[in-house]
């Protein structure tokens, strides 16, 4: 009899390790499916993507553009290269500005006079911090002229304090640079010693 019960629990205790192994092999093979299914999404969303990217992300307020492609020989700001620049500016500049109508519309709309002191105070709080979101886009919006002055001047792509060329990769990442990699890290190694 204890033979008997001995070698039941021996066979219950073989057959729950199969159970739990059987459990383990499904779980990886799910796993799995679902990893190769991820990756085959991944490949055919990455194919369905547009030739059109990104050079900033849509905080900064960029549209989205295709990158200039030079070609060999190409003298650096010709007439293309120019038109592709005042696009990207004057695009980026329409958006600024629709966001500032957007504000003032929302601020009329929303403005209201909460009994409840807290509902005031955030209100309040909400309408300051896209009032300073909207001041810091003024001053870009002032840069984003400037930039555009520069091109009708034919300056623009060029340091202002040594005249090398910018480079369109680096304008292509920020529009309004006015120095060159070179002077830029010099004056922020600068500020960093000073404090100013």
């Amino acid at each position: 009899m204890a033979v008997k019960k001995a070698v039941k629990k021996k066979s219950t205790a073989s057959a729950a390790k199969k159970k739990s192994a059987v459990k383990k092999a499904a779980v990886k093979t799910a796993a799995k499916k679902t990893a190769v299914k991820k990756k085959a999404s991944a490949k055919t969303t990455a194919a369905k993507k547009p030739t059109v990217t990104m050079a900033k992300s849509d905080e900064m307020g960029y549209t989205n553009f295709t990158p200039y492609k030079s070609k060999k020989g190409e003298e650096y700001m010709n007439a293309d290269q120019v038109a592709h620049f005042r696009k990207i500016l004057n695009g980026w500049k329409q958006q600024l500005m629709n966001k500032v109508d957007e504000t003032v519309h929302h601020m009329q709309d929303e403005a209201a006079n909460f009994p409840d002191p807290n509902d005031r105070a955030s209100q309040e709080s909400e309408f300051a911090m896209e009032l300073r979101t909207r001041d810091r886009e003024r001053k870009l919006i002032k840069k984003i002229d400037e930039s555009l002055d520069d091109i009708d001047n034919e300056e623009y792509g060029y340091c202002e304090h040594c005249g090398v060329e910018i480079g369109i990769r680096r304008l292509e990442a920020r529009p309004t640079a006015t120095q060159c990699i070179d002077c830029k890290t010099l004056n922020e190694i600068r500020e960093k010693q000073y404090g100013k």
